[in-house]
This record gives C-alpha cells, structure tokens and sequence, in this order.
C-alpha cells in the first residue's frame, strides 16, 4: 500500500467525505490536513459522477428535470446525506434562539426541526432549479455545473478547516479538522481551485471563465458569512457546520452559473 503524506491526504478525504471504499489510515492532525486540502479532488470526482448521471439521462430522453434530480441526488448519496443533515442541524441550532450549548444540544438530536425542514427543501429545491436551468442551456453547461459545484462545496470545507476557525466540541469530525489546514495554503487551494473553473469554462464553452471564476469565489464567500456567523454562534466549528457551508457554496455556486 502507497504511504506518503499526499496518499494519506487522499485516503483521508474520500474515506471521510465521500462513500467510495477507501481506508482511512491515519486519523491524525497531519493526515486531516491532508485530507482537507485534498478535499476539493473529492469534489472533483463526486461532481463527475453526478454529471455523467445528468448527462446520461438526459441523452436517454429524460429531460432536463430529471437530469437536475439526478444531479442533486448523486452527491447527497455518495455523502450518506451527511453534509444534507449537517445543514439541517445548523439551520436547527441557528434558529434555536438558546445560547451556543443549548444550540450544539439542539443540533446533536436526532430529529429534524422546522428551520431545518425549511432550509433543506429550499436548498434542494434551488439545486435542483438551477441544474435544470443549466441542463436546458446544454448538456455540457448542465455538467460543468454538476462538476463546479461539487468542487466548489469541498473548497468551502477546506476554508472552514483553516487555523483560528475554534472547534465548537472537543470531539468528533469537526474537532479532528478544525484549524488545520494553514490560512496560507487555504488560499492557495482557493485560487488554484478559481483558476481551473476559469480554465474550464474557458475550454469548454459552458459559460466562459469570468462566470465560472465568479461563481467559485461567490460560493466561497457565501459559505464564509455562514462560517463565521456559525463560530460567533456555537463558538465554534462542528461536522454539521463542515455539511452546511459546503452545501451552501455548492447552491450559491448553481445560482450564480445559471443567473442572465
């Protein structure tokens, strides 16, 4: 088996955020920073598996709709709907109204709140909205947006993992990651993770590179105004927390490709 520090960032980012069968390794502070960094390469390949459902379906004769369902549904599933139930949670706790231990409380529970049953169906329902819209311009804009948006979500969790961002609890996923991936390589993963959507909007003709570079960089910052309202709130960074901004950069990333 292939040890380096890079194949064990790998193994650590598909092992934990995705369900492709792949062994974690090593669960430590190295390898989860790894792992976050190599986080937008687990978008990567989760975004290509949802487009080419997309795409298959749509060369079948299933419509744009269909194709946007499918586009939607494949990320939730190759994430167990984790990130889903993370941005529910969040939502729950946000509108809990009680302080951040009474909050995190409200967020470990089992069942779902009606801030998070409202959240989650408007999100999916923009999701599924903005890829239809995509998949009526083209099957190639319909994957890219698939493609994009899947990657930018996993960027939004590598920003979220930067050092000063506090876990919120002293276990689980959110305490293994938070704070280590450094603010410096952060930012370049942001800016090379910009730079391909521009190169791929570029090359493929979808929606041009400014629109595609914009909508990474919206997402981004969409997903920091939640990250940053979620540490004044919980004090803190939590696996939910990971879920909901990456959903969020993922449906910001939709609306702004398919705006105009």
């Amino acid at each position: 088996m292939l040890r380096t520090p890079v194949a064990d960032g790998l193994r650590f980012a598909f092992g934990t955020l995705t369900v492709l069968p792949v062994r974690v390794t090593r669960w430590d502070r190295d390898a989860a920073r790894g792992g976050m960094l190599c986080a937008p390469l687990a978008g990567l390949v989760v975004g290509g598996l949802a487009a080419g459902a997309g795409v298959v379906l749509l060369f079948l004769g299933a419509g744009a709709p269909l194709a946007a369902v499918a586009g939607a549904a494949v990320p939730a599933a190759l994430t167990r709907g984790l990130h889903l139930d993370g941005l529910a949670d969040t939502a729950d706790g946000l509108g809990s109204g009680r302080p951040a231990e009474g909050a995190l409380r409200v967020m470990r529970q089992s069942d779902i709140g009606p801030f998070g049953v409202l959240v989650l169906v408007l999100v999916l329902l923009a999701q599924v909205a903005a890829l239809a819209e995509a998949y009526r311009g083209s099957w190639a804009q319909g994957a890219f947006a698939a493609v994009v948006s899947a990657v930018a979500a996993r960027l939004a969790m590598t920003l979220a993992a930067r050092s000063g961002v506090p876990a919120a609890r002293p276990e689980g996923l959110g305490a293994a990651v938070a704070g280590v991936v450094p603010v410096r390589a952060a930012l370049l993963v942001a800016a090379a993770v910009t730079g391909a959507a521009a190169a791929g909007g570029a090359l493929f003709g979808a929606y041009g590179p400014l629109r595609a570079a914009l909508a990474v960089v919206c997402a981004a910052g969409t997903a920091g105004l939640l990250l940053r309202r979620c540490v004044r709130r919980f004090g803190g960074v939590t696996g939910d927390v990971f879920g909901a901004v990456a959903e969020t950069a993922a449906t910001t990333a939709l609306v702004v490709l398919v705006l105009g």
